[in-house]
């Protein structure tokens, strides 16, 4: 998409102009990206911050007490994280989830923070968030993530903040 707005506005301005032009759309869209995120011991709210500064620095980063639905209108990505608790989201991320409005002209995206083991004996609050981004309308950008804990309190696995760095990435490049 910007790559054609950029190619249009090639036909009308000079070479500085172009640049220009894209830049701004690069910054816009990195500035309207909002994680919401909740942490009990501290393990999500540091992959959620991870995620944020591969993102762009512009992009908000709030926990789910202090987030409500008109944090989302100028908005174009949303990503929501978890520790996961008996197979699923924390009560204060369902609740976030459940009020918010239609969203079907946002992206978004799904994580969260667990054991290490299958996903039938762990849960994953992420699959749940993706469900009901997706029932209020979003447009998931990747498969819901899973950052893995050493126990209920942390801290997080080796190399789980480097793959939190990754699935920005990849979420960039959608």
């Amino acid at each position: 998409m910007i790559f054609y707005a950029a190619h249009i506005v090639s036909r009308r301005r000079t070479p500085s102009a172009i640049i220009k032009y894209y830049i701004q759309l690069m910054t816009t869209y990195a500035m309207n990206a909002l994680i919401v995120y909740d942490s009990q011991f501290g393990n999500t709210e540091k992959i959620a911050k991870s995620i944020a500064e591969k993102i762009g620095k512009q992009t908000k980063t709030i926990h789910v007490s202090k987030a409500d639905s008109s944090m989302l209108k100028e908005a174009v990505m949303l990503i929501v994280g978890s520790p996961t608790q008996a197979w699923r989201a924390t009560p204060a991320i369902r609740l976030f989830l459940e009020k918010l409005p239609d969203i079907k002209d946002i992206s978004a995206a799904a994580f969260d923070t667990r054991f290490k083991r299958t996903r039938l004996l762990t849960g994953s609050a992420a699959h749940g968030i993706a469900k009901a981004l997706e029932r209020k309308g979003a447009r998931l950008i990747v498969p819901p993530e899973s950052f893995f804990v050493k126990d209920t309190k942390g801290p997080l696995l080796d190399g789980e903040i480097v793959r939190a760095e990754g699935w920005a990435r990849l979420i960039m490049q959608v």
